[in-house]
């Protein structure tokens, strides 16, 4: 089902090719740091899930609010989430969760579980390089020292951002 779900968010962001490189990148850091960090196959198809339609609310909220604002994509995109991820197959407990983890991804506190730790930090690693003012070392170093758990994320986040 993970391709199907792939190809699924593809079509709904069809002709925004930035909104697709952006979750496929999510995606793609979320399954390497799951894999290595050894979550459960459970765990891990549930990461991989939230992690393709994490900013789903975002076309929502741009067309209800004109922004694209974290809060505005936790509070739209967890119905759209459960209605995709239904067409598809998905279990209902699965479904459950994975609207937590949209409902949550900009919430950066009491972060329950490994998939919603490791949703959040490789939405951060893409965020800290697609972020239009450029990469802010700052910004990283925070979110290395605030964020950041796993040790396979610190050190893609070092790696990719703080060589030296």
């Amino acid at each position: 089902m993970g391709n199907e779900l792939l190809m699924k968010m593809t079509e709904y962001y069809a002709g925004q090719p930035h909104r697709i490189q952006h979750f496929m990148k999510v995606y793609a850091y979320s399954r390497m740091i799951g894999e290595m960090e050894h979550l459960d196959s459970r765990t891990q198809h549930i990461l991989e899930a939230a992690a393709t339609v994490h900013d789903i609310g975002i076309r929502r909220s741009e067309e209800i609010y004109g922004d694209s604002a974290g809060k505005h994509q936790e509070e739209l995109g967890p119905d759209e989430a459960a209605e995709m991820l239904a067409e598809i197959g998905y279990d209902e407990e699965l479904i459950e969760r994975v609207c937590y983890l949209v409902g949550h991804h900009h919430t950066y506190s009491d972060m329950d579980g490994m998939d919603y730790q490791i949703l959040v930090e490789a939405d951060f690693l893409v965020n800290l390089f697609e972020n239009e003012d450029g990469i802010n070392e700052k910004a990283v170093r925070n979110a290395l020292e605030r964020i950041f758990v796993t040790e396979s994320g610190k050190a893609l986040l070092t790696a990719m951002f703080l060589a030296e």
